[in-house]
């Protein structure tokens, strides 16, 4: 193992720091027994010392050694986003096939489309879903029914929805039926539920901006970060850090 970790650590923040896969991720892998560490299998919340033994699924994990890999994808509906393809068919990494082991950055869900990061490295990641940092993420979102000025505000001001209210955020009507959100919180299905308690049914969800990278490709297309985008994104991360330190 490197020396570059802070030894001892919990084994799901290694797992995601040697970029294996995401911190939530590696949580499933612990929990279905794919992991094991000196041979055995642990439990949530073990750490690893500097000269254990990790592997999945009966193979060596080592570090990454090349370049990271950053992606930008346009999800189409209906593609999960999870790195288990054993049990979703339909899941992000064999729709995009490639060549390196990589995972999405946070998730939309099956019938929500557009913009998410894929990466095979860890550390910003956990940078990016760190909640209080407060990233901004843009959706364009469509109802069953046209929304009105009072719709708009009560969006803005805040949901009670799973036992919280949601944060303050920009919502500004589009179209008759559409609006446009920023959001800067990441509560399961938020947008979904904000506009059922306000007795409204999504019927088409696209995120088309994460902090500072908008999306600009086709559905179902992906390409790399620019080295512009990626400058910014890090000066963004590494000031929200230091803002809530």
């Amino acid at each position: 193992m490197s020396e570059n970790h802070k030894f001892p650590v919990r084994l799901n923040k290694y797992l995601s720091e040697v970029g294996y896969c995401s911190r939530r991720e590696a949580d499933k892998l612990i929990e279905r027994s794919r992991v094991t560490l000196n041979g055995e299998v642990p439990v949530l919340g073990t750490k690893v010392q500097e000269h254990d033994s990790v592997e999945v699924d009966g193979s060596p994990i080592s570090e990454k050694k090349e370049k990271p890999v950053y992606l930008i994808f346009n999800k189409p509906i209906g593609i999960v986003c999870t790195t288990d393809t054993r049990v979703e068919r339909d899941n992000i990494i064999d729709y995009i096939n490639y060549p390196k082991r990589i995972f999405p950055i946070g998730r939309l869900d099956k019938p929500s489309e557009g913009l998410i990061f894929l990466t095979d490295d860890g550390n910003i990641v956990n940078k990016i879903l760190r909640a209080r940092n407060g990233h901004e993420k843009e959706y364009i979102v469509r109802v069953n029914k046209p929304i009105n000025s009072s719709f708009v505000k009560r969006m803005a001001a805040g949901v009670p929805i799973l036992e919280t209210t949601t944060s303050p955020c920009f919502v500004k009507k589009l179209a008759v039926n559409e609006f446009k959100i920023v959001l800067t919180q990441g509560l399961n299905r938020q947008i979904r539920r904000m506009c059922e308690y306000l007795g409204y049914h999504v019927t088409r969800l696209q995120r088309v901006r994460i902090m500072n990278i908008e999306l600009d490709i086709p559905t179902g297309k992906w390409r790399e970060f620019t080295a512009q985008e990626f400058l910014e994104l890090n000066r963004l991360l590494d000031h929200s850090e230091k803002a809530n330190s």
